[in-house]
């Protein structure tokens, strides 16, 4: 049976007088649209990836596209390939039509790898950007390396540790090679730098942290989700902290001084006379963030009136209540 001949240019969408630089702006928008890690459930997309892949490292490498060329400009994709005078001396490894073992198809293999033209196997060396393929050769028996799977985890943090940052030691369970080449899962404790005033939903990357690669590849990369465990006293909102100032009706009618706490130690505020509930007051720079981007705490007053009082606080409620003219619904 015939090798069936790929069609380079056509599989990357361009003309067979593109550049060098039409050749890669066409790989990498093809490579982002079939990668792998973007179409985890689609076996065609794989298939379609490798093959630009392919397309690319031949086309990219000026001897080896012009090798490519000299095969017949005219054949068109789906014939067989006929090899030129002085194929028939030379020594290709066999296999069926499609993508063997080594991931490339049979044609590739046939005209750039086994142990023909002086025994030089092709180079597989596009990386994508999450786990893609390097440096792997594939004459003499070579196989493909790949970067392992990156990886998410969420962790928890309390909102002072996001706040004011700094080494934190986190215990996660991972995936690795047991005897006989099982699966198993094991413990792996990490040492992470806390950026100061991580938000919630923010991520962390921890370089060759994640999925072991396969074929001698490198590790994937690790990401760590911060979540900002739920408080009592504060509240999160994106940079900003948000904190219920009770007073009395009276300290909201008169103005008064307050100790506010704050993830930065307690201080002062004054009070104006006459605030009302639900009103807001600004401690600048002790939000969330760093630097030009930190965010503020905001102070909203909740004014509390007292459950129990006594029948001469009640004369003096009464007593206010009939010389004052306030009327909050007008």
């Amino acid at each position: 049976m015939g090798v069936e001949y790929k069609d380079y240019y056509k599989l990357l969408g361009v003309s067979k007088t593109a550049t060098k630089e039409e050749l890669s702006r066409a790989f990498k928008k093809l490579a982002r649209k079939y990668h792998p890690d973007l179409n985890p459930n689609d076996p065609d997309a794989e298939t379609k990836f490798k093959e630009i892949n392919e397309a690319y490292d031949v086309l990219k490498d000026p001897k080896k596209r012009q090798m490519y060329d000299s095969l017949g400009p005219n054949w068109q994709e789906g014939q067989n390939f006929q090899p030129p005078p002085g194929f028939e001396n030379m020594h290709f490894g066999g296999g069926s039509q499609g993508f063997g073992e080594s991931g490339f198809s049979d044609f590739f293999e046939t005209i750039f790898g086994g142990g023909g033209f002086g025994g030089q196997g092709a180079r597989f060396t596009q990386q994508g950007p999450r786990g893609g393929f390097s440096g792997a050769g594939f004459g003499g028996g070579g196989r493909m390396s790949r970067k392992g799977r990156d990886t998410e985890v969420a962790i928890e943090l309390r909102l002072d540790e996001a706040y004011h940052g700094g080494k934190k030691s986190i215990t996660l369970q991972e995936q690795v090679t047991g005897p006989g080449g099982m699966p198993r899962m094991q413990s792996k404790t990490l040492e992470i730098n806390i950026p100061k005033g991580v938000k919630d939903g923010s991520k962390i990357r921890l370089a060759g942290q994640g999925n072991p690669g396969s074929g001698g590849g490198p590790s994937g990369d690790l990401f760590l989700k911060i979540r900002i465990a739920p408080g009592s006293q504060f509240k999160v909102d994106g940079t900003t902290i948000l904190y219920e100032l009770p007073l009395a009706p009276w300290e909201a009618v008169l103005g008064t001084k307050a100790r506010v706490p704050t993830l930065d130690g307690t201080i002062e505020m004054n009070i104006p006379a006459g605030i009302s509930s639900g009103q807001k007051m600004r401690i600048k720079g002790r939000g969330l963030g760093s630097g030009a981007r930190q965010g503020d705490q905001m102070v909203q007053v909740v004014i509390k009136t007292p459950k129990n009082i006594s029948e001469e606080e009640r004369i003096l409620w009464k007593q206010i209540a009939e010389k004052s003219d306030f009327s909050p619904r007008d």
